[in-house]
């Protein structure tokens, strides 16, 4: 497997300070500009699709339809959206001006907060990111961004398409493992973006409060998928599997255990079976939609977890691929190792409960996900969503609420803060300042000492 080159660590503090003279030049305010940007990146993705889509193949063994669903499509649409509403999104916005404060006017403006730093994960390592790096360019700021190691022919492609496309003072890329990582959060910026998992989320925030810079954190934790005995139990392990075998389950909001309902278990296991086989045929290994395991490490992590339990479905591996069979575990401990920590990989295991408040109590008794799952009737789905909390959720559906760049996406508590998608994502690379406009033609004088007018002012306040 190829490797990436590390930048040189004497590069970053300049890249820095060139993008930091640049805010400094107002140019990256321009709404025009900003435009003219995003258009220019929509064409370098469209030209640098294929060379993208071999990238993920070489690195993950992604199929060519799988990269331009989960990843290149969604970045366009995001492009798209902001195509069509930045101009309205971007425009001052009026608000009302209470009457204690005649004759003044009201307003918030989106302004840049600056440099940003956007730091992406491997197992989407496309639109994790490029998708930030669009909310960026609307709101008018510089970026740095820094892509995995563990994908070094993507790293390499998005090199060459961000130095094609932007002047180096504008976007930046820095290739590099972890003394670049190190080396980049030595630097002050004005908005961190990270993706990844809690424990580096942690070190950015460290790093981040040196200078008190605000982030953005997109982090995992273990999704539950909870299915009721009223929901469609063929449809719900449909959505599921696919769900769960997605990425081979290196999805940070892919289902990560399962509550159900014990009266249907059984029936779950069976149209579960049958799901893996209409989605990947009956031997899953030769699909072509099937991703592998990112590295060594991680296959031997997931695969470590098939031990947590009594194997259902699946079970099958090969380390000389990387490949780990879509494997659905029964009787597991909740101490276990394969609850304790986020899966990443598409071992699903099962704890039975005998009813909703049961499920209920089980995810609240836990940290706050970054996705929760359903599947149940009307009422019951609704009694879930509001007993319990997470950073987005699907009722009888999994995952497709990230692909909808009208809905924000974040996660909260242990899973992340902040949001982005859309309009959300200006706002996380914006200040959005008051203004408060005054003429100078009236000057009202009862605000003035020695307050002769108080018991009137009082009535207004």
């Amino acid at each position: 497997m190829s490797s990436v080159i590390n930048t040189s660590l004497e590069r970053i503090p300049e890249i820095v300070a060139s993008q930091r003279r640049y805010i400094a030049t107002h140019k990256t305010r321009e709404l025009s500009y900003r435009l003219e940007m995003l258009r220019k990146l929509r064409d370098a993705i469209v030209c640098y699709e294929q060379r993208l889509a071999k990238a993920l193949y070489a690195d993950l063994h992604k199929s060519y339809e799988e990269a331009y669903l989960t990843e290149i499509s969604i970045v366009l649409g995001e492009i798209d959206n902001f195509l069509k509403n930045l101009t309205r999104w971007a425009a001052p916005s009026k608000k009302s001006t209470p009457l204690k404060l005649f004759p003044s006017k009201s307003t918030i403006i989106t302004e840049p907060l600056g440099v940003a730093l956007i730091i992406a994960p491997w197992n989407y390592p496309v639109q994790l990111l490029l998708n930030p790096l669009v909310g960026a360019i609307a709101a008018g700021c510089t970026a740095v961004l820094k892509p995995s190691p563990y994908v070094p022919n993507v790293s390499r492609v998005l090199a060459e398409l961000v130095k094609e496309c932007f002047d180096e003072e504008y976007i930046a890329l820095v290739e590099g493992n972890r003394d670049v990582n190190a080396a980049l959060l030595k630097e002050r910026y004005d908005i961190i973006f990270f993706t990844g998992s809690p424990d580096l989320g942690r070190v950015v925030m460290r790093s981040a409060a040196e200078n008190l810079t605000p982030v953005v954190l997109e982090l995992g934790g273990k999704s539950p998928v909870i299915v009721d005995c009223s929901a469609d139990i063929e449809r719900a392990a449909k959505r599921v599997a696919w769900g769960k075998t997605l990425n081979a389950g290196q999805t940070c909001i892919a289902p990560d255990y399962l509550l159900i309902h014990r009266d249907i278990k059984e029936r779950f296991v069976e149209a579960y079976k049958v799901a893996i086989r209409a989605l990947h045929g009956d031997d899953v290994k030769a699909s072509k939609h099937y991703v592998r395991m990112v590295s060594d490490s991680a296959f031997r992590r997931v695969s470590g977890y098939l031990g947590d339990g009594t194997v259902r479905c699946g079970g099958r591996v090969d380390a000389s691929e990387r490949y780990i069979e879509p494997t659905l575990l029964d009787n597991v401990a909740v101490d276990s190792g394969v609850m304790r920590e986020e899966v990443f990989g598409p071992v699903l295991p099962m704890i039975e409960v005998s009813s909703l408040d049961e499920a209920i109590d089980f995810v609240n008794r836990r940290e706050k996900p970054l996705a929760l799952y359903v599947f149940a009737n009307e009422r019951g789905a609704k009694r879930v969503i509001a007993h319990t909390s997470s950073g987005g959720a699907c009722v009888n559906d999994v995952i497709m609420h990230i692909a909808n760049e009208h809905l924000p996406f974040g996660g909260v508590g242990n899973s992340g803060m902040g949001r982005y998608h859309g309009r959300d994502s200006l706002y996380a690379f914006s200040h959005r300042r008051s203004v408060l406009t005054t003429t100078t033609k009236i000057d009202l004088p009862f605000r003035y000492m020695p307050y002769r007018w108080f018991r009137y002012i009082k009535r207004l306040l």
